[in-house]
């Protein structure tokens, strides 16, 4: 069996997927890698069959028709050999730091395995300007196995995303429901849906993702996020109906989903805002009916009893907070 599948989603990347490929490669047969055509048009699937015919022990091919980045990582775990899975997206690449993350990921398989491996991102802007690492040091222990009960306050911009997260494969396949097809930011929903059954966990203080940002018509540039904004008021209702926070016993399991339901809930507030329209707060407001609908208490709280409450505010006066406060978000940060 392998130690790890990773599943490269593809869609019309021929310009840039081979970067991707050619850094995974270096794990050798430790490592299988699985690159999904999603219905490709231009010559991605051409250089997907060349690898697996190249390396036919470590690339899998699987061709589909078009169904979107969730669609592919649902194909990944289908496919998946390793009993760890993780997810590279075709655009980004991992670092020279992926044979010590391998070497590390192998010795917690031999220390009992862990259910999520967590590794810092870091950002890589095509102008060169605010690059920059999501490190976790300061949340979580490291150089041991660890539970929830040892983690520390993550801050506002520390979420645990696809690109830090490397899960145990068993536990995705029998916790975790199948991604939508064509709605983006879905790998957030991923990553929900897993943790409130994360128990044991790992941190290797490195830089391993390498994510882009820059590429025009990348789905988070801001233009593409205001127009996809009722992606992300999908994906948000669906994480929070993922689990009700009370059944949430450990309080510092709960205390982290809460923060990821804050984040994921004020992104999804500011791009509709950001938007500008009035079917987009209408349809701002059937999010939190449906939310009300699922767990009132914790969608109350969420909604008005949080920093929430200012963006949320209805009419003109609402949309300019939000706008100040994306802005200011994005030159501190810079996300995109």
């Amino acid at each position: 069996m392998k130690l790890l599948t990773v599943t490269v989603p593809c869609y019309n990347s021929q310009d840039y997927m081979e970067k991707c490929i050619k850094s995974l490669l270096p794990g050798g047969n430790r490592v299988q890698i699985v690159i999904i055509d999603d219905g490709s048009k231009d010559a991605t699937s051409e250089i997907a069959d060349r690898y697996a015919k190249e390396y036919p022990h470590i690339v899998t091919t699987v061709h589909q028709e078009n169904g979107g980045h969730g669609a592919g990582i649902n194909q990944g775990i289908e496919y998946a050999e390793g009993r760890y899975f993780k997810v590279v997206d075709s655009d980004d690449w991992v670092s020279g730091d992926y044979m010590r993350f391998l070497d590390t990921l192998e010795q917690c398989e031999k220390g009992g395995g862990v259910d999520l491996f967590v590794t810092n991102y870091y950002y890589e802007h095509a102008d060169g300007k605010g690059n920059r690492s999501i490190c976790y040091a300061n949340a979580l222990p490291e150089h041991k196995i660890f539970d929830w009960s040892e983690t520390k306050p993550f801050k506002l911009h520390q979420l645990l995303t696809i690109h830090s997260c490397t899960f145990r494969t068993e536990l995705l396949r029998c916790h975790t429901k199948a991604l939508p097809h064509h709605v983006f930011y879905e790998d957030n929903l991923m990553v929900y849906q897993a943790l409130p059954f994360v128990k044991r966990m790992f941190y290797l203080n490195a830089d391993l993702y390498r994510y882009y940002i820059g590429r025009e018509g990348q789905s988070v540039q801001r233009d593409v996020m205001t127009r996809r904004y009722q992606h992300q008021l999908i994906v948000t209702q669906k994480c929070f109906e993922t689990v009700h926070l009370d059944e949430i016993k450990d309080s510092r399991q709960q205390k982290y989903l809460k923060h990821e339901l804050f984040m994921m809930f004020g992104i999804s507030v500011l791009y509709s805002r950001l938007n500008k329209s009035e079917e987009a707060d209408k349809n701002l407001e059937k999010m939190w009916e449906g939310c009300y609908a699922f767990d009132e208490k914790w969608a109350e709280h969420f909604r008005k009893h949080t920093p929430l409450w200012f963006i949320s505010s209805p009419g003109k006066a609402g949309r300019n907070l939000s706008s100040t406060i994306y802005f200011v978000a994005n030159r501190v940060v810079r996300f995109n």
